[in-house]
């Protein structure tokens, strides 16, 4: 499969021919905007992720800890 994914790339990038495309500032501007976003969501949702998690998990140790005391 390895194998398959590397001679893939090889040929996609290596034997392909000139786009003569364009892109104007708006466009680049749009695709960093766009990767900012992805990335700024990324962490924010992680975040908040990791505290829930951290929150579950603390709370059921918490309870088992109140349940072993009486």
């Amino acid at each position: 499969m390895s194998d398959l994914i590397k001679n893939s790339l090889v040929l996609f990038f290596f034997l392909n021919s000139n786009a003569y495309a364009y892109l104007d500032p708006y466009s680049g501007s749009l695709i960093l905007s766009f990767i900012a976003g992805i990335f700024s969501f990324v962490v924010i949702y992680f975040r908040k992720l990791k505290i829930f998690f951290s929150k579950f998990f603390y709370s059921s140790k918490k309870n088992k800890n109140d349940k072993n005391i009486e």
